[in-house]
């Protein structure tokens, strides 16, 4: 051993083992919490029905809010306003948060990743608030509905996944009942306006690009949610103010608001509050679920939320509705049993090809087998 250079032996009793285990457990990575509740000791399916329950409660109150905040009279064409009052808000409530948990944790995400983050924000936030201004609240979130397919193919093109068969059909089935739900609407209320669908498709493609984007970063970085929100929501904030100052639309929006306080910044702040909550919980499903099933329970709320508009907001109605929706919670279901189900395109090939032999190939009365096709 060279002269000067020394070993250390460090003993490790029996209480320094346990509190390295007990650290080790509590790291960022194992903990699972929204806002100051604390839910990694609790199972996995009552960290996700938990999770399901929020996203009901809160994300109800914010399509209501959302809607009622359109009926005010001239405030169609503010509806990128509104989603920067709603990022403001979003990113004040995560510097209260971060301020009220006392976190030092330095950020775990790369700017890079959340410039692209905010981006996609920007796009799904900015364009579905501006769709309510030219569709049916309804028909609006109907098409965000037929995001599930568009997240599947994400999940396999950013992260790699490989989905089930069941997976397929689900979004097919969802998609059936989306489709024919918008048939009924444009029969009834034909209130369909040709850049309104192109806004909402475009805010669909960033939908279903955000969630596999979110759970590939914090998956890899470990990173809390409200780092998350601060970062994405506070450059998406900086994105729209610059392009609604250089277009002008900030001054015009500002000036309409502050005629109706209480109508759009109050409601919006209702709007924004229960939305930031929202976006805590469906951040925790990401993490601990995966983006499709997060997806799953947004689409069932979704639903709820659809029929909940028809009851709150008067609206002409036909049973076409109902079968239609029905075939979309037939969709959700088989989303949720193929997380149970392992079938996969080999077995519904074996199965296929059980079946096609034993129909091709049936047994006579004499004991001898025949061709279906001779019979």
């Amino acid at each position: 051993m060279a002269t000067g250079a020394k070993s250390e032996v460090i003993y490790l009793g029996d209480k320094d083992l346990n509190r390295n285990r007990h650290n080790r457990d509590q790291s960022p990575e194992r903990q699972i919490k929204i806002l100051f509740f604390d839910l990694t000791y609790y199972n996995r399916t009552t960290q996700f029905l938990l999770c399901c329950a929020g996203v009901f409660a809160l994300y109800l109150v914010y399509g209501y809010m959302q809607e009622l905040i359109f009926t005010l009279d001239g405030f169609r064409p503010y509806g990128w306003y509104l989603t920067l009052v709603q990022f403001a808000y979003y990113t004040v409530f995560g510097y209260i948060e971060r301020s009220l948990e006392k976190s030092t944790v330095p950020r775990c995400i790369p700017m890079r990743t959340y410039a692209l983050l905010a981006f996609l924000t920007l796009g799904t936030m900015g364009l579905s608030n501006s769709s309510v201004g030219y569709l049916n609240y309804p028909t609006q979130v109907i098409f965000k509905c037929c995001k599930l397919i568009p997240v599947l193919i994400g999940s396999v093109l950013i992260q790699g996944k490989k989905h089930g068969p069941m997976d397929f059909f689900a979004a097919f089935a969802m998609c059936l009942g989306l489709i024919l739900f918008t048939l009924a609407d444009s029969q009834v209320q034909p209130d369909f306006n040709s850049f309104g669908v192109f806004l909402i498709s475009m805010a669909l493609l960033c939908d279903a690009a955000i969630g596999n984007v979110q759970e590939k970063a914090m998956r890899e970085h470990r990173a809390p949610n409200n780092e998350v929100v601060i970062f994405s929501y506070g450059i998406g904030f900086v994105y729209l103010a610059v392009i609604m100052l250089l277009s002008g639309h900030l001054v015009k929006g500002a000036v309409f608001c502050a005629q109706y306080p209480m109508q759009t910044y109050g409601y919006a702040f209702l709007f924004s509050l229960t939305g930031y909550l929202g976006i805590q919980i469906v951040l925790t499903l990401v993490r601990t679920s995966g983006a499709p099933l997060a997806a799953t329970v947004t689409t069932a709320r979704k639903a709820v939320t659809i029929a909940l508009s028809f009851v709150f907001f008067s609206k002409p109605f036909t049973i076409q509705y109902l079968w239609s929706g029905l075939i979309v919670v037939f969709g959700i279901y088989l989303n949720v049993y193929s997380k149970r189900s392992k079938l996969t395109f080999a077995d519904l090939g074996r199965m296929g090809s059980a079946v096609y032999h034993r129909i091709m190939r049936l047994p006579t009365k004499d004991g001898t087998r025949t061709s279906l096709l001779e019979v």
